[in-house]
């Protein structure tokens, strides 16, 4: 997202796949089951055999025939009658790397009925009122259940998986005997939504539902039931990029997106504490972060004050004296054309969060950022600037507010505020969010959304409370790219947003995980890769719905490399040369760019080498594989993108990504 994230490679070492023989019929496939690695099924004709271990969740359609990374087809379907010299099934590459499925009874959150059943259970005799554990419950890290005359409590989120006492790496900690456990029917079939969670509301067929002012203790927003597929905006693209509005409809991105985040609003010192707002003036720290007004400027022109170059709706004449025009405007009548595509105000970014940690330090400083957040950009109350803006010039634009710290209590640009408590304050500051947003909402009869953008390294998890903020958020945008880049421009070369880390990089650590020889040396511990990413948020007991995955539009990459090895993992000379930036280039200059396109068998990561400059970047094919990877784990597949500019002018990459809502 505009940024440098200095980020080091860690890894899971990949698992073999076993070579398989069969001579018997396989069975059919069929939607709910779940299949192990190594499983052969018939599917239209022809025989498939699982690489990774998955659930075919009902609905998904994630059919043998459409799903190359769940299944390969290994040949007719097998005869009823096994022949005589039972036919070999060649295994995939060794080094494929395989994908832990979802518990198998992972919940799909759907609307709840209006009155929503209730499971209740007797407590456990000498255990209190602790309740009975409950298959058919899924229970958040810190839950306390009994089984069997035993206590136990979640390390992380779970369903389904049978509390047991030498399962020491499991999803259940043994705290204590408390005697045998007494349990009674469910008074209702349980629904499918987590412990902790608010069922979601019924929607009438013509008013949008009423929310709740607060949410009560351990109560939390329920997930998406559906993939999200969402893009940056970014609002300085309309000037050198020429990146304009109208162009995200006309090149056919609009149809793929289920939300947009407009980056960035900025925050300011302000009335003794600090709040939103919107100015004209410079940001001299995109490119110098030392300069005396770093972090402090804005776009006032942009957002609400030009004419677009292209507009979404030509016959709409903008006069001299209109309160809005800008982007705003374009987004408004972006809106009429889509109204269900849901659009967010994102604050902070890589330049704009420095007064992020200074802003959450009190109750009293959080309630006045949120308020003059949420009056400025859902109430529509801009400031007057150069004679556009005023109260009420902008209302019913944005649907939610999008954070983007970077990050609670580690430096990123080099000037924000940091501090050891940004780690409790991160969840305050959005349970203020979560709670202000609600109360507008509650009044005016509308569900406002709040999301995040988290950088995904151990150490920036690690200083935030992933349970506890997860549980006021709709759904978490995982910044999953910007692993590695040319801000090491001697190298060595590698992957700026593989899905799993690869022990033959020179840097490789360790995964990090428990067992591990340098697990608790946080000094070895890199963990920059998508799969140990999500693996940390699900530990840390977020459910696994709220992730969503992110897809750069852009590459990264170096010059004078070393031609060896298909330049992956040699040294270079300099960071690549970019349109704007050394080191970074959009998809739409890297697909013609020359080089052979090559896709690493470990990482799933593709990369470009012409014998000289290498870089590391998305294609459609990659994308379709983070979509199976997520959905495989229990994400729901979603997916977002930094930026929409990046992409071609046939949205192709919005239009792989559109994949992930089949």
């Amino acid at each position: 997202m505009s940024h440098f994230n200095r980020f080091a490679v860690a890894a899971i070492p990949a698992a073999l796949m076993a070579v398989a023989s069969f001579s018997h019929a396989a069975e059919a496939w069929k939607e709910g089951n779940t299949y192990t690695a190594g499983t052969v099924v018939t599917y239209a004709g022809q025989d498939y055999k699982a690489l990774v271990t998955h659930t075919a969740y009902v609905g998904a359609n994630w059919t043998p025939s459409t799903t190359p990374t769940l299944w390969t087809a290994v040949g007719t379907a097998t005869p009823t009658t096994a022949p005589t010299t039972a036919p070999v099934v060649t295994a995939a590459p060794t080094t494929a790397p395989v994908v832990t499925a979802a518990p198998t009874t992972a919940p799909v959150v759907t609307a709840a009925p209006t009155t929503a059943p209730v499971v209740t259970s007797a407590p456990a005799q000498g255990c209190g009122t602790v309740q009975a554990w409950n298959s058919a419950t899924a229970y958040n890290g810190g839950a306390t259940v009994a089984y069997n005359g035993k206590k136990f409590t979640a390390n992380w989120w779970t369903q389904g998986n049978t509390p047991s006492t030498t399962d020491q790496w499991g999803p259940w900690k043994y705290v204590g005997d408390c005697g045998p456990v007494v349990t009674t029917a469910p008074t209702a079939e349980p629904t499918a939504t987590p412990v902790g969670m608010t069922p979601a509301p019924t929607v009438a067929p013509t008013a949008a539902p009423t929310p709740v002012a607060t949410l009560a203790p351990g109560q939390e927003v329920p997930a998406p039931a559906t993939a999200q597929v969402g893009s940056y905006f970014t609002q300085w693209g309309v000037y050198g990029r020429d990146y304009q509005v109208a162009d995200i409809i006309s090149s056919g991105a609009a149809a793929n997106l289920t939300f947009i985040n407009y980056a960035f609003g900025n925050i300011y010192q302000k009335n003794g504490g600090y709040e939103c707002g919107i100015v004209n003036k410079l940001e001299p720290g995109a490119t110098d972060a030392n300069a005396p007004g770093a972090g402090t400027g804005g776009d006032a022109w942009a957002d609400f004050g030009l004419t677009a170059k292209r507009r979404v709706d030509p016959a709409d004449q903008i006069k001299w004296d209109d309160k809005l025009a800008g982007n705003f405007r374009e987004f408004q009548a972006y809106k009429k054309k889509f109204p269900d595509t849901k659009l967010f105000i994102s604050l902070g970014g890589w330049t704009w969060s420095k007064w992020f940690s200074a802003a959450s330090k009190t109750d009293a400083l959080r309630k006045q950022l949120v308020s003059s957040c949420i009056d400025i950009y859902i109430k529509g109350n801009l400031p007057v600037v150069d004679g556009r803006g005023g109260p009420g010039s902008a209302p019913n634009i944005f649907d939610g507010i999008d954070i983007d710290w970077e990050f609670p209590g580690v430096q990123g640009v080099g000037y924000n505020t940091v501090a050891p408590e940004d780690k409790q304050n991160f969840t305050l500051l959005l349970a203020e969010f979560r709670k202000q947003l609600d109360e507008l909402g509650a009044a005016n009869n509308k569900r406002y959304l709040l999301t995040v953008a988290i950088g995904v390294g151990r150490d920036k998890i690690e200083m935030t409370e992933p349970r506890e903020y997860a549980r006021y958020l709709d759904w978490i945008n995982m910044m999953t790219y910007d692993y590695n880049g040319g801000w090491n421009a001697q190298g060595p070369t590698d992957f700026q947003s593989h899905l799993y880390a690869d022990p033959a990089s020179p840097q490789y650590k360790c995964s990090g995980k428990a067992g591990d020889k340098c697990y608790g040396d946080r000094s070895l511990t890199s963990f920059y890769n998508t799969s140990d990413a999500v693996d940390l948020l699900i530990q840390a007991g977020v459910n696994p719905k709220k992730l969503v995955v992110g897809v750069p539009k852009y590459g990264r990459g170096w010059t004078g490399v070393t031609n060896a090895n298909n330049g992956l993992y040699q040294k270079a000379t300099d960071a690549a040369r970019g349109t704007y930036e050394k080191g970074i280039e959009d998809f739409k200059v890297l697909k013609n760019a020359p080089g052979t396109v090559y896709v690493h068998p470990v990482t799933k990561q593709s990369y470009k080498f012409d014998g000289s400059t290498f870089w590391s970047y998305d294609t459609p094919e990659v994308i379709q594989t983070k979509i199976d990877y997520a959905k495989a784990k229990g994400l729901n597949g979603g997916v977002f993108s930094w930026s929409l500019d990046g992409d071609d002018s046939a949205a192709t990459l919005s239009k792989a990504m559109g994949k992930a809502r089949q």
